[in-house]
């Protein structure tokens, strides 16, 4: 599935999780770096705003559907994809990592999210090795020199895996900077991953993503963020259909 804005194209270049997996344990094998991000339809609306956010989503090597909307856009354009949320990808990327061997840092969340996430991670990957977990200050830049600091304890690791726990834009800049500055480490932009394996935010029950209404049960546990958010979605959607309808056409 193919995205337009301007001068960038954004590509999710892996269809379900499966390709995303065996193309991450095979950079892990060989010591290479990636950077991964997980598109929806919020990062498409800040995607149409910003230029910076669309200059660090193109420097991201793997792309994948986080997003029931950008799943269904794929089907219309006949170039389908799966659902492949960002929180699920965690512990299946930490297994990977600890596999190949690799250590695993994370960047973002709080002190005490990351102190409950480790342990949960530890209780589910045995065997898994961690490097940095830093929690970045309120306000963190992530282009500035904290972010450049915390790079450089990633990159003296070696070879491994960063999640990042911050939101977008921020995970995925800093995910761009970490490929100039830590060019060995695979980076993987996860959201609210870590504060859901914490226990500090909880995630729809499982029926209601089943039928795809997290958007709604997140609406309205906190509607004062997420409905205007979600009508910013609802606003671009009639132009990404047309998007996705010349791209059926064009085969």
């Amino acid at each position: 599935m193919l995205f337009r804005f301007a001068e960038t194209r954004i590509e999710v270049n892996h269809p379900d999780k499966a390709s995303l997996l065996s193309a991450v344990a095979t950079r892990f094998v060989s010591g290479q770096g990636f950077a991964l991000a997980t598109i929806n339809l919020d990062h498409l609306v800040k995607l149409g705003r910003d230029p910076g956010f669309r200059a660090a989503y193109a420097a991201q090597d793997m792309v994948v559907a986080d997003g029931n909307p950008v799943v269904w856009l794929s089907r219309l354009a006949r170039r389908p994809v799966t659902l492949v949320p960002g929180s699920d990808l965690v512990l299946p990327l930490v297994a990977a990592a600890t596999q190949a061997g690799r250590t695993v840092a994370i960047l973002g969340a709080t002190e005490a999210a990351l102190s409950a996430a480790r342990a949960r991670i530890a209780a589910e990957v045995p065997g898994v090795t961690f490097g940095p977990c830093i929690a970045p200050p309120q306000g963190f830049d992530p282009d500035g020199a904290t972010a450049r600091a915390m790079l450089a304890e990633v990159a003296a690791m070696g070879p491994g895996l960063c999640l990042l726990a911050l939101g977008a834009p921020k995970q995925e800049r800093l995910a761009a900077l970490g490929r100039q500055l830590a060019p060995q480490a695979g980076f993987a932009s996860i959201g609210a991953g870590i504060d859901f394996l914490a226990g500090q935010q909880k995630r729809a029950p499982e029926w209601v993503r089943t039928l795809a209404l997290e958007w709604l049960w997140r609406a309205l546990s906190q509607p004062r963020r997420l409905i205007p958010r979600y009508g910013a979605c609802a606003a671009i959607l009639p132009g990404q259909v047309v998007q996705a309808l010349r791209l059926r056409v064009s085969g």
